[in-house]
């Protein structure tokens, strides 16, 4: 079966589709993406997800290619065309092309917008859960605006290579201070010996995850306390539980942080509670 992608207005076959060569987000990484779960055909927490584009293209003061209901129908095309039941869609938007310089560009540049849609065999991330993952920590050498999805993501890159050298699946960044701020691709999640989630309060230090926010309204319905605040990788390491959330790995068990066991090493029962209970409370659009 033939891809299709869409940039800029037009749906085409992966391996004819074109990027300027000078556009911001591939010399200048001057762009913000969005990664939407699909589950059987439909988007799962869409609106959420559309917000946040809205605040990152706000923050970077980048224009909306287009309406919100407009990008939802070109994604549900991209998905169709593609024959994709259970995946992801992946959305980038950057300022646009032109000569490269550092100056920003006038306004009337309009933005690249690129659409795609990848499928996955359903079921992985429950199995992965099973057993659970390892997390290796990393010093957190971000810049100081993590709350913006930008595609600047190199630190990223470099600190998940090095977790999986280390025989770990995620990294966790730590600041100078001791405390962890967020996964490489995840936010990060500690459940504390009396049985409260922790999770670091939202700032410019780690992103305001999608996931995040919908596990919160499921912790809500099932009357479990939570802690926005931040907690140190020795309060980690001494937890009962600890797990992240994604749009891909949903809620994610945490067996193992540098090697060592979290709680009795196994995915942790509120964990896999929040899991189960994830996609009866999240958004879910067809």
């Amino acid at each position: 079966m033939t891809r299709i992608v869409y940039v800029n207005g037009a749906y085409r076959p992966y391996a004819h589709a074109a990027i300027h060569v000078e556009d911001r987000g591939f010399q200048l990484a001057d762009a913000i993406y969005e990664v939407i779960e699909i589950r059987d055909g439909g988007l799962v927490d869409a609106t959420r997800h559309l917000a946040r584009l809205a605040r990152s293209l706000t923050e970077l003061a980048i224009p909306s290619p287009m309406s919100d209901g407009a990008l939802l129908h070109v994604m549900n095309v991209v998905i169709r065309r593609n024959r994709v039941r259970d995946g992801i869609v992946y959305m980038q938007v950057s300022r646009g092309a032109g000569p490269r310089d550092f100056a920003l560009p006038p306004a009337t540049i309009p933005p690249t917008l690129v659409v795609l849609a990848r499928a996955h065999r359903r079921g992985w991330s429950a199995e992965l859960a099973e057993t659970g993952i390892a997390v290796k920590t990393v010093p957190d050498n971000r810049w100081g605006r993590c709350d913006i999805k930008t595609v600047m993501l190199l630190p990223a890159v470099l600190a998940k290579d090095e977790a999986r050298r280390a025989g770990a699946r995620e990294a966790w960044f730590v600041d100078t201070a001791g405390n962890v701020t967020e996964g490489a691709s995840s936010n990060a999640w500690i459940v504390t010996p009396d049985g409260t989630l922790v999770t670091r309060q939202l700032d410019h230090h780690i992103l305001p995850g999608v996931t995040r926010a919908t596990v919160m309204d499921v912790a809500k319905t099932e009357g479990i306390k939570i802690e926005q605040r931040t907690f140190s990788r020795d309060e980690a390491l001494a937890a009962r539980e600890a797990f992240i959330t994604s749009a891909t790995n949903i809620v994610m068990p945490v067996v193992k942080i540098d090697k060592t066991p979290i709680g009795d090493g196994r995915p942790g029962k509120l964990s896999l509670r929040l899991r189960l209970r994830f996609h009866q409370v999240a958004e879910f659009s067809a």
